[in-house]
């Protein structure tokens, strides 16, 4: 019996597309700002441990069932305060992001959510909460898609047209977000430095890849970054490199932030050098991941194999 490979382990090749980006752009510098804080796992929110995953002391654990005062004040400064300080930096420079919101996070700060939408950010769906849905079954995660759209509806005025959840997707999450409908995209990928289509369940379906180098989570997993500066020159070098490559063949660069990391006076500083540094260049489009999905469905519309 002959199995289908379930990957695609050759994508665009040696001739990707020309993306065409607007103002003959040689890059497409997509600052992602994830919005989490309150979502995580929690005692307070019925889970069996407190939160143990991206924050300033990787690996420790009080052990289930105890609930971990330090891990929730560390997450509560993303939303608190760190929130804030990206707010301002990016305001400063009139640079418009998506944020990757949880619907719960954002239903427990509607002040942040109305600055996200009163700063013309788009938000891409990050789930109803920042869990594993490769945990959930198949039920269970199509409730939470649902729950996490009418919220965000109800949050922020309008449903979200992006999806992208928490590390990892499970095997169904992409066959759940096209039967909804709805999502212009996903970003449940780190495979490419394009957008490229996909079929599923016989209908196209639009795939942003995300990041997971050029991303702060490594300040808080091992081997990772260690100063601002390390920060800073793995940007600026991954900018570099694709700004090069864009003068034949332009590609798309995503930066993850989260506002418990990232905002983070230190780490904040580093990000304002790298977007100074950048803002400095020619033929750059920064904009928001609504921006390159609309842009792609009408410049590189799927085509049918």
């Amino acid at each position: 019996m002959t199995t289908v490979y379930p990957r695609d382990m050759v994508g665009y090749g040696a001739n990707p597309p020309h993306p065409k980006w607007p103002g003959d752009a040689r890059i497409a510098l997509q600052i992602v700002m994830n919005y989490e804080e309150g979502s995580e796992y929690s005692i307070p929110d019925g889970d069996n441990h407190s939160e143990t995953y991206l924050w300033e002391v990787p690996g420790a654990s009080m052990g289930p069932g105890n609930r971990d005062l330090i891990v929730e004040s560390v997450y509560e400064y993303g939303s608190r305060s760190g929130f804030w300080r990206l707010m301002r930096l990016f305001a400063e420079r009139d640079i418009k992001i998506t944020v990757f919101g949880a619907a719960l996070a954002l239903e427990r700060n509607p002040e942040a959510a109305d600055a996200i939408v009163g700063a013309g950010y788009d938000i891409c769906c990050h789930g109803w909460r920042w869990i594993g849905y490769h945990l959930l079954s198949e039920e269970e995660e199509r409730e939470h898609i649902q729950r996490a759209i009418k919220s965000l509806e109800k949050t922020t005025g309008s449903r979200p047209l992006g999806w992208y959840c928490r590390y990892a997707p499970s095997l169904n999450t992409r066959n759940l977000i096209v039967e909804e409908g709805g999502f212009l995209y996903d970003s449940d990928a780190y495979n490419d430095d394009l957008p490229y289509w996909v079929e599923v369940e016989g209908k196209p379906h639009l795939v942003i890849p995300y990041t997971l180098d050029n991303n702060d989570m490594k300040f808080s997993v091992a081997p990772g970054f260690n100063s601002g500066d390390d920060f800073f020159t793995y940007l600026k070098d991954a900018f570099d490199v694709l700004y090069k490559e864009g003068e034949v063949a332009p590609k798309m660069m995503s930066v993850g932030l989260h506002t418990r990391l990232a905002g983070r006076p230190g780490r904040t500083a580093a990000l304002a050098r790298f977007l100074d540094y950048v803002q400095k260049h020619e033929k750059v489009w920064i904009c928001r991941r609504i921006d390159i999905a609309e842009h792609w469905i009408k410049n590189h519309p799927y085509q049918p194999k």
